[in-house]
């Protein structure tokens, strides 16, 4: 079996998917889980592009051990340095070099000619040299690339320096034959490509990343970049749970390996569904909630009798098991901790403290209180620490009926610590609900999207509320729970608006430390 390698590339390009904007106590969690994972290259941001963005990827750098971090950077000299001093800490620094090949990148993009697009990749490829060992270049739009060309810019970045070539298909165009032909043609036709690994990078706009990713692999590419969930801008990128769960379940045709560990693709899964706020579809391949549901008849029939009747993936493979009653009213604080590290999350004792205390809050109201419960609420803490003072719901009543006006009062706490109050109507409860929260806030804010979801089944389930909110010209997302759904989405709002004002607050001491 060969071993292909995994490119993951959930922190950068999955990032870029329309409303997702993780901070960075956000991002090290997922790559936490994607160490865990086994992922061999993590590709953490795009340290050049914003501060946020390099202080991010310079936590990753600087915490995670097992894993190759990367940083993206344009053929640019000062792209290099910046990344450079993101990734210099990391056990094994790499940087990842883009440079369009397209003719129609070229012309209209680049405003370069062939040979200065040669020249500008090689002087880049042996610049970055100077100060990592391990270098990605990817001859952008590739797909739509000129053979020949790529060819012959391919053999000379690898004299420079590359040590990984890869060829994406950047606008999702291609198909799974032509894919595969470009890469036996480059494995063919470029002498020295013996040198260095060859990556495949897939866009889904054509619902063929996964496809064209195996068929890049039959024909030489020795590694597979993607995002979990298959998360990214347009269409999104390949899923590398599918890319890994198809090899393993076709081992008998494909001679193919990865050093995933298959048995933690739910809880990566589910950690980036949470903190990006895309839920996977019901009836998504590999994860989807309905990927070992039943509903005909002759199918629960066969499955009781054998499972392998119509189940092809055990829920075990993947991680997905019985999500029965772990905890209850009466469970002790020390097995409440240790049912904490089963996740893989690090809380502080202030932490551990805080999501205990709502854990019994919950065994309240609760029967039952499952993983997925318990997992909701760790995170929401793991991932909402900071001292800076934030807006705080006080409490909250909202009147509503088929024959009244709903209407909605709040009580808020402010960061200077007052208490303000304040009542408004509205079309819906939740409209009239997040009119009185926003006339008690300062900021400007426009709610952009609203999202409700349950957390497991049953009429006790955890209410689990999604916000994209725009406060003074900035976008962010906030999340909320609780066992109302009400609550869930003020939570969700007065989170949105925490994280900008920590945002800009965490930006003006920078500034005042400065000076």
């Amino acid at each position: 079996m060969s071993q292909i390698k995994i490119f993951d590339t959930t922190l950068r390009d999955g990032e870029q998917s329309p409303g997702v904007n993780l901070n960075k106590l956000e991002k090290l969690e997922i790559a936490r889980q994607l160490e865990r994972f086994g992922v061999d290259r993590m590709e953490a941001g795009f340290p050049a592009s914003s501060k946020g963005d390099f202080e991010a990827v310079k936590a990753i750098a600087d915490t995670i051990k097992n894993t190759s971090v990367i940083g993206l950077a344009r053929t640019i000299k000062s792209d290099v340095d910046i990344a450079w001093d993101a990734l210099k800490g990391a056990e094994n620094p790499a940087i990842h070099l883009f440079l369009a090949t397209s003719p129609i990148h070229m012309e209209y993009k680049l405003k370069k000619t062939p040979e200065e697009v040669i020249e500008t990749a090689v002087s880049m490829v042996s610049y970055a040299k100077q100060k990592f060992k391990e270098i990605e270049w990817s001859a952008e739009d590739a797909t739509r690339s000129d053979w020949k060309f790529l060819a012959e810019i391919i053999e000379k970045v690898i004299d420079a320096g590359a040590t990984v070539i890869n060829l994406p298909d950047t606008v999702g165009y291609t198909t799974p034959v032509e894919y595969g032909k470009l890469f036996r043609y480059i494995s063919e036709n470029v002498p020295n490509i013996d040198q260095v690994e060859l990556s495949c990078h897939c866009h889904n706009d054509l619902g063929m990343a996964v496809a064209n990713s195996i068929a890049a692999v039959e024909n030489g590419a020795t590694q597979v970049e993607g995002t979990i969930n298959g998360i990214g801008e347009r269409a999104g990128n390949a899923a590398l749970e599918e890319v890994a769960v198809a090899l393993k379940i076709r081992s008998d045709y494909y001679p193919y390996e990865t050093g995933l560990k298959l048995n933690e693709i739910k809880r990566t899964s589910d950690i980036v569904a949470k903190l990006t706020g895309m839920y996977v579809q019901a009836n998504k391949a590999i994860i989807g909630r309905n990927a070992f549901a039943h509903e005909s008849g002759i199918h629960q029939d066969g499955v009781l009798k054998n499972a392998e009747t119509y189940e092809i993936i055990t829920p075990e493979l993947v991680g997905v098991t019985s999500n029965t009653l772990f905890l209850g009213k009466h469970s002790g604080r020390h097995a409440f901790k240790d049912k904490v590290k089963e996740f893989g999350v690090e809380l502080s004792e202030a932490e551990v403290k805080e999501a205990f205390d709502q854990f019994k809050k919950l065994t309240d109201h609760k029967k039952e209180v499952t993983d997925d419960d318990l997992y909701t609420i760790v995170m929401e803490i793991k991932t909402d620490s900071s001292s800076i003072n934030k807006y705080q719901l006080e409490k909250f009543q909202v009147q509503y009926g088929t024959e009244n006006v709903p209407t909605a009062t709040v009580v808020l706490k402010t960061p200077d610590g007052k208490t303000v109050e304040n009542s408004c109507p509205g079309q819906g409860s939740v409209e009239a609900l997040y009119k009185t929260i926003d006339s008690l806030i300062q900021e400007n804010i426009k709610l952009v999207d609203y999202q409700l979801n349950s957390v497991g089944g049953g009429k006790d389930a955890l209410a689990e509320s999604h916000v994209q909110l725009i406060v003074n010209g900035e976008t962010v997302n906030g999340r909320g729970s609780a066992q109302d759904v009400l609550q869930a989405s003020a939570n969700a709002f007065i989170n949105a608006v925490n994280r900008y004002m920590i945002k800009i607050n965490t930006a003006k001491m920078k500034e005042l430390v400065s000076e």
